[in-house]
């Protein structure tokens, strides 16, 4: 071995590896990368249509739209088939049909006329009848009041005969009702007894008794009728105070704005007259 193997840097270079040529690593084959077919948007959109995934509710909106589509090619064939069997028609028919339409146009309103009629007369009817019911009712009433079968209030006076003495008799409280009759009175109670037209007065030892049944004094006397007549009526001279009084009796009259008649009859049913009205 040589000094010149023995320097360092002649020892360095025998350590390391042989260096690689370049031209080596540059020919060096390089792999190449694998790619796949190329999918267009087309195929993409093909793809996410087919199959066909349908869902229930799409079924039933289908079906639906589709009897709708239907039924509106029918209508508008229908349509179709009508104005052109018209344009097609001749001048005659086309006066025929126009008189058709016309006649029955003309039934149609008759008819309308006809059952607004009805309907007037129903409505009429009704109002009449209504109205009948409460012209019966309130005569009804009206006779109840006279036939004492019903209470009844309103305007009138008060009368008592307070007799001490016991020299009151049947035919002065007579001549007391009579004289209130022709004044107006419309409803008279004396006492517990109503006062109807076919009342009577007797006399009952040292009282009255009025249809049978016996009052003892004082003597009351409620009435309804114009104040302003009864009243009047009762104090002229010679009239039915002064003859109470020349009996010594004390009579009080007094108007009053509200009285109340409350004492009843029972109705009597007829023994022989009927109505004559069908």
């Amino acid at each position: 071995m040589s000094n010149e193997d023995e320097r360092p840097e002649h020892r360095l270079r025998r350590e390391l590896p042989e260096e690689i040529p370049a031209s080596v690593s540059s020919e060096a084959p390089v792999p190449e990368e694998k790619s796949g077919p190329t999918v267009t948007g087309r195929q993409r959109l093909v793809q996410g249509l087919w199959p066909p995934r349908v869902s229930r509710a799409q079924l039933i909106v289908a079906v639906l739209l589709f009897g709708l589509g239907f039924g509106l090619a029918v209508q508008v064939a229908s349509n179709s088939n009508s104005d052109s069997a018209l344009r097609g028609a001749r001048q005659e028919d086309l006066v025929r049909i126009l008189d058709e339409l016309d006649d029955r146009t003309q039934r149609l309103e008759d008819e309308k006329q006809g059952l607004q009629k009805q309907r007037d007369e129903l409505e009429n009817s009704s109002d009449q009848a209504e109205e009948a019911r409460k012209q019966t009712a309130e005569k009804e009433k009206q006779l109840g009041i006279l036939a004492g079968t019903v209470a009844a209030q309103g305007p009138g006076i008060t009368m008592t005969i307070d007799d001490t003495k016991g020299t009151v008799e049947a035919d002065m409280l007579l001549d007391a009702v009579q004289e209130l009759r022709a004044a107006g009175a419309e409803a008279i109670q004396v006492n517990d007894v109503r006062v109807v037209a076919n009342t009577y007065l007797t006399d009952s030892g040292k009282s009255v008794s009025v249809d049978g049944n016996k009052i003892n004094a004082p003597y009351r006397f409620k009435v309804i009728g114009k104040p302003q007549d009864l009243e009047p009526a009762l104090n002229i001279p010679g009239g039915v105070v002064q003859t109470l009084e020349k009996e010594q009796a004390t009579v009080t009259v007094g108007r009053s704005a509200k009285i109340v008649v409350d004492a009843l009859r029972a109705a009597k049913q007829p023994d022989y007259a009927r109505s004559s009205s069908q």
